[in-house]
């Protein structure tokens, strides 16, 4: 994934951060932005989980901070509801100015409300998304309703939301009650998909039943089971963005990925070192993967590691040979399984006869074969095995040369 930082000034003057996430390829076929939830900020785990996804699906994602929220310039009172509408007005118009305008929005909770909102105002938007959403503005007020009287007083109060301390005025008290989001739900005729965690303690389900009651079809509903309102296991948060990215498909027309200019290369890996760990997209004609390391060696589990990768070549190669020998010869073979491991092992366990003694790449191939077949078939089944291009190429004297750009 290739991530850019830009600093984008909204109506008001404010500069705030954003970070632009591309495919692998770097030539999105369409672009979306990301809202986060309220008092959260763009680097959120679940905002980078959902806008990395997003980009396996050829999405361009800009994903930012509100004013006064991460590295935004700004009050954080001045990070009303219109406020909020109001910057993601301006992040699309550079997005359209710079790139292309944004054809999806994507809101996590008040985020959500606030994508609604802007999509009503977007000719561009062509489809919402939303997660754990209120259905009334007027909902997020509940966090900081303690302070309603002071703000009366004294116009000016600090109050505490999760934990952190935040200025808030009358204007930004008062700026909740301005929108009817269910009027505007009900006008938007955008398709909308509303994912909602059945007990979300922050946002109740309800409120995705009245949001998806409200609005008109083509509308869709994904139940989050087991999550929690933050997205804070990753597997939510994948989860989600992988659900976008397949449901949007079907309003969007269909485009062939654009290749990097890889001078006549198969396929490109690139993997941006300032946000990522290991996590490697990994780009063909049509295709895009991921690899990753698993978590107890520092990485983040987001995809095979390169020698799961490698195993998976050999035993998809493994079991495609497999088939075509099995058709050609007309035998019961109806599925085939299998099973690889790899490992280091020294030549004295594999009793292997070397002048120096040595630790060697080791490969465990195991096959199942589902059918009526013999044993004398099976016999040649596991000899074809070894036979497949993949299998040869390993135990070949293999030259990989390499070159510096």
């Amino acid at each position: 994934m290739k991530s850019q930082k830009l600093e984008i000034e909204n109506d008001k003057g404010v500069k705030l951060q954003a970070y632009l996430e591309l495919p692998a390829n770097q030539n999105p076929n369409y672009f979306a932005v990301f809202a986060h939830c309220f008092t959260c900020t763009s680097t959120l785990s679940a905002v980078k989980n959902i806008s990395r996804s997003l980009t396996n699906h050829d999405f361009g994602v800009l994903r930012f901070d509100f004013t006064g929220l991460g590295r935004s310039e700004g009050e954080f009172s001045d990070s009303h509801f219109s406020a909020n509408v109001s910057d993601l007005l301006a992040v699309s118009k550079y997005l359209e100015e710079h790139f292309q305008a944004p054809s999806l929005l994507v809101g996590h909770s008040l985020g959500g409300a606030a994508v609604i909102v802007a999509a009503s105002q977007l000719e561009s938007v062509k489809a919402v998304a939303t997660v754990g959403a209120p259905a009334t503005v007027e909902h997020v007020t509940h966090l900081f309703s303690h302070g309603f009287d002071d703000v009366e007083e004294k116009g000016d109060v600090e109050v505490n939301i999760g934990g952190r301390p935040f200025n808030i005025n009358k204007e930004f008290v008062d700026d909740f009650s301005k929108t009817d989001l269910p009027e505007i739900t009900k006008n938007l005729r955008k398709p909308l998909l509303i994912m909602h965690a059945p007990f979300d303690g922050v946002v109740p389900i309800e409120n995705a039943e009245r949001l998806y009651k409200t609005a008109h079809h083509p509308k869709s509903f994904v139940s989050l089971d087991q999550a929690d309102h933050l997205l804070t296991d990753s597997r939510d948060s994948e989860y989600v963005g992988n659900v976008i990215g397949t449901w949007v498909q079907r309003y969007f027309e269909a485009k062939d990925s654009e290749i990097l200019d890889t001078e006549g290369e198969q396929l490109v890996a690139h993997l941006n070192l300032l946000e990522d760990n290991f996590t490697t997209n990994i780009q063909t004609k049509k295709h895009t993967l991921i690899a990753d390391e698993p978590e107890r060696v520092g990485g983040d589990d987001f995809g095979p590691s390169p020698y799961e990768y490698l195993n998976a070549a050999l035993a998809a190669c493994t079991a495609m040979t497999l088939k075509l020998y099995a058709q050609r010869k007309k035998w019961d073979l109806q599925e085939v399984f299998v099973y690889i491991t790899y490992s280091k092992k020294h030549s004295d366990d594999l009793k292997l006869d070397l002048e120096k003694p040595a630790q060697i790449d080791y490969l465990k191939k195991t096959l199942k074969f589902v059918g009526n077949l013999d044993d004398k078939q099976k016999a040649r089944l596991k000899e074809i095995a070894s036979k497949c291009p993949v299998h040869k190429t390993l135990i070949s004297d293999t030259i990989i040369e390499t070159e510096v750009q």
